[in-house]
């Protein structure tokens, strides 16, 4: 099984057997933006979810969660960020445009500058956060190893856990760091159903301590750097956010009349009949393959399946405030 598709009917699984949201292909790292991507992550609800559902459907720009901008007397914005000017303003732009932010415009006009506030304060919204690296064939580990043991002495999440297809043997779990929990996925083709079998249960990770970053692997050295626990805080933050506003239902439908919409557990998969598997649209589908139909592709919005089938909200109230007549100006 490919891990496009091993991914995908994973977190169909999850969503269907847990709350809070499940999102894939996030990074992670903190000293080297990128370095690290995990394959699924799982943010369970904190007490104030509903009220971070209330606010918007996108992620809030962490730049401005951070800012000095609050709920009460409304700031100059460039005075309210500590980053580039030109971060700063992205990140008040897109805070306006999906109503985390808005303008005073009385304030704005005396001072003939802009003036903003929050509309509402940052609510606590996330609890745990677990990480799912997927290999569903340990016979191809690739970086494995190296990936989970930064994620380990990094320990951005609170768990890790590596999911698989494959039997997982004694040698397999030695050469894992013992943080690492281990799922083996049995799948059953008849009914295409899923069920995990925990081979070992993930430790917590000290998410509150500083931690160790790889940033290069070379021959009998590592370079590596020292991530605060603050800074460790904000990257969960952008984990979670990112989370919020993605999801995991970000994939394509080819333009093929192989492809037919497959409903598991009240998820949409792109599922070739050809290729009698789910496919990866963006980098499997097209003219060279042998089984492509020209056809205009499925009409499925996968964004209100989402909202179906989970707490997330594609359109909810917001809570902007309304200037009365002066919103022509904003």
């Amino acid at each position: 099984m490919s891990e496009f598709a091993f991914e995908l009917e994973l977190c169909t699984h999850l969503e269907s057997r847990r709350e809070g949201i499940i999102a894939r292909q996030l990074g992670a790292s903190v000293a080297e933006p990128g370095g690290r991507i995990l394959d699924i992550v799982c943010v369970e609800p904190g007490p104030a979810f509903d009220e971070r559902v209330a606010i918007t459907n996108e992620s809030i720009p962490d730049a401005a969660i951070a800012s000095a901008v609050g709920t009460g007397r409304a700031r100059y914005w460039k005075a309210a960020f500590d980053c580039h000017p030109d971060r700063a303003r992205r990140a008040v732009d897109r805070a306006l445009e999906i109503g985390f932010f808005e303008r005073d415009h009385t304030a704005s006009a005396d001072a003939n500058r802009e003036y903003v506030r929050q509309t509402v304060r940052y609510p606590d919204w996330y609890d745990r956060i677990v990480g799912i690296e997927n290999k569903p064939d340990l016979g191809r580990p690739g970086d494995l190893e190296a990936q989970l043991r930064t994620d380990v002495s990094l320990a951005v999440v609170d768990e890790i856990v590596l999911a698989t297809e494959s039997y997982v043997t004694r040698a397999h779990l030695n050469r894992l760091p013992e943080e690492v929990g281990v799922w083996r996925v049995h799948r059953d083709d008849t009914d295409h159903s899923l069920e995990i079998e925990v081979i070992r249960e993930p430790s917590s990770l000290p998410v509150d301590e500083p931690g160790v970053e790889p940033l290069a692997f070379q021959p009998g050295r590592t370079d590596i750097e020292i991530v605060s626990p603050q800074a460790k805080a904000r990257a969960r933050r952008r984990l979670a956010e990112r989370a919020y506003g993605k999801g995991w239902r970000t994939y394509e439908f080819p333009a093929c009349g192989a492809c037919q919409p497959a409903d598991k557990s009240g998820a949409t998969l792109p599922y070739c009949v050809w290729a009698n598997r789910v496919v990866d649209a963006a980098t499997e589908c097209g003219p060279s393959c042998p089984g492509y139909e020209p056809a205009t592709a499925p009409g499925v919005d996968l964004e209100d399946e989402r909202d179906r089938q989970t707490a997330w909200e594609a359109d909810p109230d917001g809570t902007r405030r309304r200037q009365a007549g002066l919103d022509q100006f904003g």
